[in-house]
């Protein structure tokens, strides 16, 4: 006999585990289906978040941060580092324990919040009796039977045409984060977020990086002024980036990978790297889901179709995160969730795509919300702009990193915040006063007049609030 719940959550990522711990939270039955595995073939909730995607990156991210300033920056605080050696082995061993933890955590809270958590993959099979009957494949079948069920399956990674990943010489970004050595000579394809953190990692630990983009622009999705900023820091580091480039047929060996593309100018170019990252972006995840089964529908290019609650065409079946429309952020999957988890229990939740910062965690950092000037001028919205240098900025100073700036761009006439864009030391945790002024509509007076302690980075978000004005406090 099925199982009976009244929501039934298909994906353990941050959309899914979230959406089903907030349904739990507001007293509905709750089960929980995922399919992801530890290395011995145990549960690991998280998705590609926690298990190959934001977790795991930040941890090296912060080991490779760690081990480039000892060989680089200790001196400058007087601080004599000789010999500085890298036991990659356990460096990608606190890697995965972050990762352990994070699986562990999850499953904890499921436990906490009375969802019952399903280990498989799971499927739906038929419209019965009101509800929806769903398959779970897994060490043992089970039958479920849901009032209603969020689809929140994720994505993966999109290969090179003909080059499908071996995660050992063609890497996605999950070959990325568990490389056995540094590479002499590391390839990356597509200088997106993915690309850029992963390239940050293995430049800082050694390897010869090259970075080839596809797009005439480097970041063309971020602000002009800060993607001009971030390819002058990127390449005063170390890496070697080419945009407006066209791959040929990539050939890779047991030893190397060779790369033949068409640079800007229209030369023939060849690359040769022990290893290449590919990453061009993600696709949405619908695989074993059963939708011919039952008729959900996907778009052109493989989403499940949502309306702005995230309802699909199905009655009572909703979609959240990579799998549906918008950006691929974990975080905008988060509030798709409790927003879903609410809507069924008769609440009327509301996300703001206008709001949903973007981060990329290199070095300096860049955080975004908002629009650009690029997008502003295109619209023909009268604006006006602020900004203010890191270089200006005492804790700044202090920290020994004065990279980057503060941009506020504010409506020419209300004065509401229109965008803020970040590239400096901690921006990833300053894009959210600008947020929160924004969901609140305030003008950039607002952050101007809003006292912020001293010394700390976040003057730089007053000071830049005061330049729309052409004001400074800063002699």
């Amino acid at each position: 006999m099925a199982k009976q719940f009244d929501v039934v959550v298909i994906g353990a990522g941050p959309g899914g585990y979230i959406a089903a711990i907030r349904a739990a939270q507001l007293g509905m039955s709750v089960a929980c289906i995922d399919a992801w595995s530890t290395a011995d073939g145990k549960p690991a909730p998280g998705g590609t978040c926690t298990n190959v995607g934001c977790i795991p990156s930040k941890a090296l991210l912060q080991s490779s941060e760690h081990y480039d300033q000892a060989n680089h920056h200790f001196a400058e605080h007087g601080i004599e580092v000789k010999g500085v050696g890298l036991k990659l082995d356990t460096l990608v061993g606190r890697k995965d324990s972050v990762v352990k933890q994070n699986n562990e955590g999850i499953l904890y809270l499921f436990k906490k919040n009375k969802v019952t958590f399903f280990h498989g993959t799971g499927s739906f099979a038929a419209y019965v009796d009101g509800g929806w009957s769903i398959k779970v494949a897994g060490a043992s079948e089970e039958d479920l039977l849901a009032k209603h069920v969020i689809v929140a399956t994720g994505s993966a990674p999109r290969a090179l045409p003909g080059l499908p990943f071996d995660e050992k010489k063609i890497l996605s970004n999950d070959g990325a984060l568990s490389l056995g050595a540094v590479p002499k000579k590391l390839g990356v394809i597509g200088a997106g977020v993915i690309g850029l953190e992963l390239g940050s990692v293995w430049r800082r630990l050694g390897a010869e990086v090259t970075v080839l983009e596809a797009m005439p622009d480097f970041l063309a999705v971020a602000d002009q002024q800060v993607a001009k900023e971030a390819l002058k820091v990127f390449t005063k580091q170390g890496l070697k980036i080419s945009t407006g480039v066209k791959i040929g047929e990539v050939k890779a060996t047991a030893k190397s990978v060779t790369v033949p593309y068409t640079d800007a100018s229209g030369a023939e170019q060849s690359l040769a790297v022990d290893n290449l990252i590919v990453s061009i972006g993600r696709v949405p995840h619908t695989r074993g889901l059963g939708v011919d089964t039952v008729g959900l529908k996907l778009d052109e290019r493989g989403f499940v179709i949502v309306d702005d609650e995230c309802k699909t065409n199905l009655p009572n079946v909703w979609a959240v995160g990579d799998v549906v429309r918008g950006p691929m952020l974990a975080h905008k999957a988060e509030e798709e969730g409790v927003a879903v988890a609410e809507r069924i229990a008769g609440q009327h939740s509301h996300v703001n795509f206008g709001t949903i910062p973007s981060v990329i965690y290199t070095s300096p950092e860049i955080a975004w919300v908002g629009r650009n000037e690029q997008q502003l001028k295109t619209e023909g919205v009268a604006y006006k702009a602020g900004s203010f240098p890191f270089l200006a900025n005492g804790r700044a100073r202090a920290l020994g990193d004065t990279t980057g700036f503060v941009k506020i761009l504010a409506d020419a006439k209300t004065d509401e915040v229109l965008g803020v864009h970040i590239i400096g030391p901690m921006a990833s945790e300053l894009i959210s006063e600008a947020v929160t002024i924004m969901e609140f509509r305030g003008a950039a007076e607002d952050i101007a007049r809003i006292c912020h302690a001293h010394p700390t980075l976040s003057e730089a978000m007053k000071e830049a609030a005061l330049a729309v004005d052409k004001r400074t406090l800063n002699f």
